[in-house]
Order: C-alpha cells, then sequence, then structure tokens
C-alpha cells in the first residue's frame, strides 16, 4: 500500500492556531513560520513534490500566498476569524464577547483607509517604488534589484515600445547561498543553473481599467526570466479575480507593495518558476540597453567566480 504524503490543511491548521492565542494578531508571514515548525512532514512533502519550490523562502512565499487565498473561504467556514482591513492584514480569534469590539476596531481601519485614498498618503510616483521594491526584494526575498531604464534602449518602433521590452527592475538570485562549498564547486563542474533571475513591472495601481494591459506587458518583457512579477501598491476591486485567472494561463506572480512598510509587501499570486533562461532574449536586449548589458555583467561575474555582486543600484542602504 503506497505511503500517503501528508498535506498541509491549512483550512483546519489556521484556526487551530488563531484559537490558540486569541488576544493575538498575526501576519500571514507568521503563521507559515508557524505551520513550518509545526508540521515539519507536510512542508517537506510540500516543498520536494512541487517543481516551483526550490528554497525555503519559496516554501513560505507559498504558503504565505495560499493562506491569503484561503482566506474567504476560511472565514465563511468560521466566524471567528477576523481579518483586520490594513496593510498587511492581521488575523487573529475574535470570542463572543469581544466581536463587537473587534467590528469597531474594523471600521476604525476602514476609516484609516479611506483618509489614505483620499490624499493623506504622501503622492508616490512609479520611480518612488523602485528602491522599496528592492528593499523586500533584498530582505524578503533574498534577490538584489538593478533599475532597467527603457529610455536607454534603442528606439525601434513607435513611441513606448521599450517598456514591452523592457521590465523597470530586474533581479538576481543566488540559489547556493546556504550550500555546502563542496555542493557548490560540483554543481559549477556540471553546467546546471547557480542563479534564479527576476523580472518586476512596477504599477501604482492595477484596475479593471487597466489589468490587462499592465500584465500583458509584464508578460512580454519578462519572457527571458526564470521568474517574473507584476508589482502594484493599489489593487482594485474585482481585479485580483482577474489577475488570478490570467496568471493561471501565463504564470506571472503578483505583489502588492507596501510603501509605508516595504518588508511587509505580500505576494498575492506567486509566479510560476522557469527552468532556464531564455539567453537568446536576454542577447538581444543587452545590445540595446546598457542597464541590462550590465545586469547580464553582474551574472557574469557571479558564474566566472561563484561570489555574489556587492554593487547593486536598488540595496537597501544598511
Amino acid at each position: 500500500m503506497p505511503m500517503k504524503i501528508p498535506t498541509l490543511k491549512l483550512a483546519k491548521r489556521i484556526p487551530e492556531i488563531l484559537r490558540e492565542q486569541p488576544d493575538h494578531r498575526f501576519k500571514a508571514r507568521e503563521l507559515a513560520q508557524l505551520i513550518r515548525e509545526r508540521h515539519p512532514d507536510a512542508c517537506e512533502a510540500k516543498l520536494h513534490n512541487s517543481p516551483s519550490l526550490s528554497t525555503e523562502r519559496d516554501l513560505l512565499q507559498q504558503i504565505v500566498a495560499e493562506i491569503g487565498s484561503q482566506r474567504p473561504a476560511m472565514q465563511r467556514a468560521c466566524e471567528e476569524i477576523r481579518v483586520t482591513d490594513g496593510r498587511p492584514r492581521q488575523y487573529y480569534w475574535a470570542t463572543k464577547s469581544d466581536a463587537e469590539e473587534a467590528g469597531q476596531e474594523n471600521l476604525e481601519d476602514v476609516g484609516e483607509e479611506s483618509a489614505t485614498a483620499s490624499g493623506t498618503r504622501p503622492k508616490l510616483s512609479e520611480a518612488d517604488l523602485y528602491p522599496l521594491l528592492g528593499e523586500f526584494a533584498y530582505r524578503e526575498l533574498g534577490v538584489d534589484a538593478m533599475r532597467i531604464d527603457e529610455r536607454k534602449g534603442t528606439n525601434s518602433g513607435a513611441a513606448g515600445t521599450n517598456r514591452w521590452l523592457y521590465p523597470d527592475v530586474v533581479g538576481f538570485e543566488d540559489v547556493t547561498v546556504d550550500w555546502d562549498r563542496d555542493l557548490k564547486l560540483c554543481v559549477s563542474q556540471t553546467g546546471d543553473a547557480r542563479a534564479r533571475l527576476w523580472s518586476f513591472e512596477v504599477k501604482l495601481r492595477l484596475n479593471r481599467a487597466n489589468v490587462r494591459e499592465c500584465f500583458f506587458q509584464c508578460v512580454s518583457n519578462s519572457s527571458w526570466a526564470n521568474s517574473a512579477y507584476l508589482v502594484a501598491v493599489e489593487i482594485g476591486d474585482g481585479t485580483l479575480k482577474e489577475l488570478r485567472t490570467l496568471s493561471q494561463l501565463h504564470g506571472i506572480g503578483v505583489i502588492q507593495l507596501d510603501p509605508e512598510n516595504p518588508t511587509e509587501s505580500q505576494i498575492l499570486i506567486p509566479t510560476n518558476v522557469r527552468s532556464s533562461v531564455d539567453w537568446a532574449s536576454c542577447n538581444r536586449l543587452l545590445r540595446a540597453n546598457g542597464d541590462f548589458r550590465n545586469f547580464i555583467k553582474k551574472v557574469r561575474q557571479f558564474y566566472q567566480t561563484g561570489d555574489r555582486p556587492e554593487t547593486w543600484d536598488l540595496l537597501p542602504d544598511d
């Protein structure tokens, strides 16, 4: 009889954790870490049986994303589960005695969000988001980020063509960072990939009017990369459902960026990781854009020396 593979069953595990500490509010990442600690067998099975997951960080991000996607169903099944409206969302267990108070707190959160929407938050430009994304990528994903300026690309067509060729931000991830030295040397001889290349398309907001254009812009300018994400600060009502449908077809992930606390940004939809880089596309891009050429030079440096390049323009200062 084949051995049964353990599963996480988040719809059961999350209520268990929240019920144990009814006065504590958990971020999705904190819940994911507890799940990892309490159910190591199921987590190991998920890690080894999912082609898109290769590291512990990938696993935690996937669990965080699944907690977010299953949240509505969990709340329908268990009315005691409450989630704050502000970002980052916090999950907690509301007893009947404090349900009224919890409802009032949620109303206050909504009021705060309304104030933000009406202009309390400083007005941001898309360019302001690049270093914030760089901080999130570095601290939470282990990715070194670099800006690609499409204006430096050869103008080979109509105005605006370059935005379909070059992403706003590219990233480099050393997947061997936690490996034993002997394993690194072994893999360096086999020719297998030791780095993962990322592509990010950044927008201030996604809504029903622009979501498809923005999404397919990301599809177009990220076809060369292992991992690709569409990044936005604001995602309008009903837009996430459309993004999930498009992502299932094209494998693009979605990140909601928190400009006030970048490390609390959330991967709402994980990307489908491609096993290889499209080097022919990279060749075309680097010939036409100096920023992209510099990016590939850094990747080459890593493969030549085994050392992670240190100079990246979107790294945090500390």
